[in-house]
């Protein structure tokens, strides 16, 4: 059986003592392949410190919106440079954050579009977070979309509604640990979604699915969120790696 976890931040310092240990059980729980989303310039350099003989691991470049005012003006220019190679294979985080900060909302949205542009001129998928955010997100996203973006909501948390916009846009959609959240009823949602536009993720060491809720998260608990999409889809937990994964490589594909 065979994983992929399609958002993992591993290379933070929140792993520095047990990063060999981590990734020793993300291979034990079935996980070949990771995708690192950068929060900031600083991940970049962060990530090349991964390796791991049989995990292969995928960079991408970008900021984050919360990172957004820090690194203002966003740099274009670097930005396009890194992401014209194969090194980066997607454009992001990026997206919108309305939680912590509604302070800055026209950089955020700004940011964002250049974020778009790239992934659009470059032909690489756009890896979006959302919180608190929805409809500025998709309103954008829907301003942006010729035909030419793809992309990912991640850490999908939304209504049946709000899927269904995504996914008319041409977006997958993230599953991580709140799927495995008692009170979220996001296991109503996914049920009633196209399995062929899910992809499984963990947002480690961010949102660590129950019964690891509240502990860092890491790659391996991905298992728990795996079983309960299984669960959901009516499928078998082999099945269910195989489609995503499936999925996964779908979507992050060189086009």
């Amino acid at each position: 059986m065979t994983l992929t976890d399609t958002h993992c931040h591993l290379y933070l310092d929140k792993f520095d003592e047990d990063l060999g240990q981590v990734l020793d059980r993300a291979y034990e729980a079935g996980i070949r392949e990771i995708y690192l989303p950068a929060i900031d310039w600083s991940s970049l350099e962060q990530m090349d410190k991964l390796s791991h003989p049989h995990i292969r691991f995928h960079k991408m470049a970008g900021v984050h919106p919360c990172e957004v005012e820090k690194n203002w003006p966003v740099d274009a220019d670097r930005l396009a440079e890194l992401l014209s190679g194969e090194e980066y294979i997607a454009v992001g985080e990026t997206g919108l954050d309305y939680y912590w900060s509604r302070d800055h909302i026209d950089r955020q949205k700004e940011s964002l579009s250049i974020h778009c542009g790239l992934a659009k001129k470059l032909e690489k998928p756009i890896v979006l977070h959302n919180r608190n955010s929805t409809a500025d997100l998709l309103d954008l996203i829907e301003s942006e979309q010729d035909g030419a973006l793809r992309g990912v909501w991640h850490c999908f948390s939304g209504t049946l509604e709000e899927a269904n916009r995504a996914l008319d846009l041409g977006l997958y959609l993230g599953i991580g640990g709140i799927l495995t959240f008692k009170n979220s009823k996001l296991d109503q949602v996914v049920a009633q979604l196209p399995k062929e536009r899910l992809i499984l993720e963990t947002d480690a060491p961010f949102l660590a699915p129950d019964p690891k809720r509240g502990k860092r998260n890491e790659p391996a608990y991905m298992l728990y969120t795996a079983r309960k999409l299984a669960e959901v889809m009516g499928e078998s937990l082999e099945e269910t790696a195989r489609i995503t994964t499936r999925n996964a490589t779908e979507l992050f594909r060189p086009n």
